[in-house]
């Protein structure tokens, strides 16, 4: 029989919510403003604001989704976020070890941490897992190394937001780049030289590409074309995981 692409469905996976400040791209943290929101119209789970607050009951939730899914794993918070349990991760990465059907993608600013907890052999990377860190400025950079240190069969970079050139990427083992601005009040704004040249390493290293947004007050303001086209690479997703028979 031919195979028959299945539908893929963006989705978003928070077991865990809150998180604390831990550099630069925190300032103006979405999420936090996200979660006060939603504390003051009385959602249970945000119940502490944004104090770092453990979900287990959501550790089912992937198995209940039938249809392959890129799923991103805690946008209200940092799965490798010191407070978190080393036990309760082991847990959100067994959930993703036994649904490989789906792609779940993580980023961390606790680079460090993720690199221990991989050197401690606390972490089972199946190829559903992509990896990636916060790069948004300079002091960020050693971000990169921590992540190129792990077992993680896709790594990847978010350079969102984007506060300062960086030119020296070395993106030897990084699989993707997503480049961004910041949204909201008291975004900061990002230069269009600082995305090119970003974009322009990722061509010398056959890096894929992913241009999120200008950012500004409204994410949609200034749209996500650079010099007239979007860029939405991606890398590409094992057969098995989005074809069945």
């Amino acid at each position: 029989m031919g195979k028959k692409k299945k539908e893929i469905t963006g989705s978003t996976w928070n077991v865990t919510t809150g998180c604390t400040k831990v550099s630069e791209a925190c300032r103006n943290c979405y999420a936090e403003k996200m979660a006060l929101r939603l504390k003051a119209m009385g959602q249970e789970k945000y119940r502490n604001g944004f104090m770092l607050t453990l979900h287990p009951s959501t550790l089912d939730t992937p198995y209940r989704w039938k249809k392959p899914r890129i799923i991103f794993v805690n946008s209200m918070s940092d799965m490798f976020h010191e407070d978190i349990p080393v036990d309760y991760i082991r847990k959100v990465f067994a959930v993703m070890n036994n649904n490989p059907h789906h792609i779940f993608q993580i980023v961390t600013k606790r680079s460090h941490l993720l690199q221990k907890y991989d050197h401690d052999s606390l972490i089972n990377w199946t190829p559903n897992i992509w990896m990636g860190v916060t790069v948004e400025n300079r002091d960020a950079i050693k971000r990169v190394a921590h992540l190129k240190q792990t077992g993680a069969r896709i790594k990847f970079l978010c350079c969102e937001p984007l506060l300062e050139p960086l030119p020296f990427l070395d993106l030897d083992g990084i699989d993707w780049v997503i480049a961004g601005g910041e949204s909201g009040y008291n975004a900061r704004p990002m230069k269009k030289e600082w995305v090119k040249d970003i974009l322009g390493q990722c061509r010398s290293s056959n890096t894929h590409f992913y241009f999120k947004q200008w950012g500004g007050i409204s994410k949609n303001m200034g749209g996500r074309e650079l010099d007239g086209r979007t860029y939405t690479e991606m890398p590409p997703i094992h057969s098995a995981t989005i074809w069945r028979d």
